[in-house]
């Protein structure tokens, strides 16, 4: 009998998206994840215990929402004790909102959540979805010195580059290195062999149980500012029904118009309850609210910095802070901490 004691046990979560599809006569369908033997063989020759879970009906990762996150949540807090280590193949248009919901939502992580894609499906004459599995199975399995986990947190590989999950972006709809974390070193490369950036890897003094989160609040809205935005489109955003915060997508370092008009919208918002976080348009780079004139009157209104946290990190920071539970003056308290290393706080 084969001994598996001291095998790597990962489970992969199947959620959908490119890189689970195969040519039919009827077109790209998701293959059967208990044939994942058959259709990438090299995964043999990792020597792991590997088992699998799928979406009943996987998902397009464009559909994907708070209710497609608590199931992947529920699927590694299920089997949290059994595995080493967890590979989420999900689609790559929604991946870094999905690595940075999960970021917030697993509390206390304390093993790999490796979450990975590809761009063009497995069996296609230049897939990148082989080696995306076969790398992120291997990131899963790795231990450090100690022989604790090498990663302990969410993170994404994709193609060359392991990055933590709430600062991914994707960067690029046709390029196979397709993610990047512009704001914080990336984690660990991946060439010939996988090294790892131990500087900047997540660890933990405490060891706490696993703690899984499922009441993302999603009534938020997010307000791309532009040159010309008019009163009446401001106003119509900041009045929709329902949201309770707003992701204000600023110019460079967190600078907005200085109209009296804008300035009071926002403050007026702001009076009724509504929290409004500042994140910049840029991919690199943050907000310095304070830097500039223009900043520094968005500070007045009584809109909160975001530093350089992403726009992924930032809508789903806001959806895990609201169905916590927590007050409004808690909430604002939050959004400038970093939580799961989610921002460079000065």
């Amino acid at each position: 009998m084969e001994n598996t004691v001291n095998k790597p046990k990962i489970l992969i979560i199947y959620t959908g998206g490119t890189i689970g599809m195969v040519e039919t006569p009827d077109g790209l369908q998701p293959f059967d994840f208990s044939h994942l033997m058959d259709n990438v063989p090299k995964v043999g020759q990792l020597g792991y215990d590997i088992q699998s879970v799928q979406f009943p009906h996987p998902i397009d990762s464009s559909n994907m929402n708070p209710s497609y996150w608590n199931q992947i949540v529920k699927d590694i807090a299920d089997n949290y004790d059994e595995y080493d280590g967890f590979v989420v193949l999900h689609g790559t248009d929604t991946m870094a909102y999905t690595a940075s919901a999960l970021s917030f939502m697993l509390r206390n992580l304390r093993k790999p959540v490796v979450i990975t894609g590809s761009q063009l499906p497995i069996g296609d004459t230049r897939e990148d979805g082989t080696e995306n599995l076969i790398s992120a199975l291997e990131v899963a399995a790795a231990k450090d010195e100690n022989g604790d986990p090498m990663i302990q947190e969410v993170v994404i590989s994709f193609q060359d580059y392991i990055v933590r999950g709430c600062r991914s972006t994707k960067f690029t709809s046709t390029g196979f290195e397709a993610f990047r974390s512009f704001n914080y070193p990336a984690l660990g490369t991946i060439d010939l062999h996988i090294e790892y950036a131990k500087p900047y890897l997540m660890r933990h003094d405490d060891h706490l149980p696993l703690d899984p989160f499922y009441s993302m609040d999603p009534n938020i809205l997010v307000m791309w500012l532009y040159p010309g935005i008019t009163e009446d489109v401001v106003k119509a955003q900041l009045a929709t029904p329902g949201i309770k915060a707003v992701i204000l997508r600023t110019f460079g370092a967190g600078n907005a118009p200085t109209e009296q008009w804008f300035l009071s919208a926002l403050s007026d918002a702001v009076s009724r309850g509504l929290i409004i976080y500042n994140v910049t348009q840029c991919l690199n780079g943050g907000d310095e609210q304070k830097r500039y004139y223009t900043g520094d009157m968005l500070s007045k209104a009584g809109v909160i910095t975001g530093y350089d946290i992403t726009v992924e990190a930032a809508v789903t920071k806001m959806m895990f802070l609201l169905g916590s539970g927590l007050s409004t003056d808690q909430i604002k308290q939050y959004l400038t901490t970093s939580i799961v290393g989610e921002i460079t706080v000065e």
